[in-house]
């Protein structure tokens, strides 16, 4: 009997999140939307980069390949880096087009990626600019991005829009655990809710910035797309989320190891570094992901497998849009659990790290512990 309900209880969750969801599972493009206002607003760029020499060329250039009938500039806030990040944005654009600043020093309170977006949008006020596009420096934009961009805030009235972008998914532990970042971000934030912003590519309106107090009323946070968000929706502004094929990462995760430390540095930060919220956080993971698969291998013929099954199979088709996406086939489908597994252990690993002073290593820096 104790069996039978565990495997209910799989079931009924599958079925919440198939049904009563958002849908955040679909993965669809939403088509374009709106058309340009006459004239065109202004907008300025801003990439905050800290040694990314190896990718930042790309996405500058594909922003000063921008389609965009009105002004348009771009400030890259270069934050202490050791590798020539500025120069190889500097080769990537026209300085017509191209502003280079060097950050100042981090002070307390910040995390020093938004303390660079901070620099980089006060060098960007010298442009007038009605809109800011908040973008990172391994993000590589199609050419009519910020035209489509621009035109869906204007026409829906959003002060916020954003896409998701298409990580790589190249190397073998990208090809297992990419899609399922996205489908777990989703799952929080489903995007038919518009309740969340993807950091990469973010364009919002430089007065409700400013309303905000800007930057600054985020300055500590470290999932500060979606603290981002809540702020603009606290003070009754609109947002928008949505997947983009055409935006793309470029940055390359080589192993299980470096993807295993990019959820890490935000897990136990998104529960509000809770023991509590960790525990059932941990429950929930053991009950959603991995209770389907084992009764249905280990349990003995009756109710309780044959609800295991179909949970886990529930959980195989939310699971198959995400791969279909990423290119890859359906039969990995069923290894969702092994992918929880590791993204569990990952959480695990980001609580230790903060108990131990070490929290949200990122580019050298220890941005959340106790």
């Amino acid at each position: 009997m104790g069996l039978t309900l565990v495997s209910a209880a799989s079931v009924a969750i599958w079925l919440y999140l198939l049904f009563g969801r958002g849908a955040f599972w679909r993965m669809r493009e939403e088509p374009l939307e709106g058309t340009l206002p006459s004239p065109p607003p202004s907008v300025v760029a801003v990439i905050p980069a800290r040694n990314e020499a190896p990718v930042v060329g790309q996405a500058v250039a594909s922003l000063a390949a921008q389609r965009y009938p009105a002004a348009f500039h771009i400030v890259l806030a270069d934050d202490d880096s050791s590798d020539g990040t500025a120069d190889a944005a500097r080769a990537a654009a026209s300085p017509e087009r191209l502003t280079a600043i060097r950050v100042n020093s981090l002070p307390e309170g910040w995390t020093g990626k938004l303390w660079a977006l901070s620099q980089g949008i006060g060098a960007a006020q010298a442009f007038d600019p009605e809109y800011l596009l908040l973008t990172d420096a391994d993000i590589v934009h199609p050419p009519d991005n910020l035209a489509a961009l621009v035109a869906r805030a204007t026409s829906g009235g959003y002060d916020l829009v954003s896409y998701m972008a298409t990580l790589r998914c190249r190397t073998l532990a990208e090809q297992a655990l990419i899609p399922a970042f996205v489908f777990f971000f989703f799952m929080l934030y489903p995007p038919a809710w518009h309740s969340a912003a993807a950091g990469g590519c973010i364009l919002i309106r430089r007065q409700m910035l400013e309303s905000l107090g800007g930057i600054a009323s985020i300055r500590g946070q470290l999932i500060d797309d979606c603290a981002l968000a809540r702020a603009v929706q606290h003070v009754g502004g609109r947002v928008w989320l949505g997947l983009s094929p055409a935006t793309r990462s470029i940055r390359a995760y080589a192993g299980f190891a470096e993807i295993g430390l990019m959820i890490s540095r935000t897990a136990f930060t998104q529960l509000g570094h809770s023991t509590l919220l960790l525990l059932a956080t941990a429950l929930g993971l053991v009950l959603t992901y991995l209770v389907p698969p084992a009764l249905t291998l280990l349990a003995p013929p009756g109710e309780a497998r044959g609800l295991a099954a179909i949970a886990w199979l529930l959980m195989s088709i939310a699971y198959w849009p995400a791969l279909r996406y990423y290119g890859r086939p359906a039969w990995w489908a069923p290894a969702l659990p092994l992918v929880a597994a590791f993204y569990l252990g990952a959480t695990l690993h980001s609580a230790a790290a903060y108990w131990r002073g070490s929290g949200g290593m990122w580019k050298g820096r220890m941005q959340d512990s106790v």
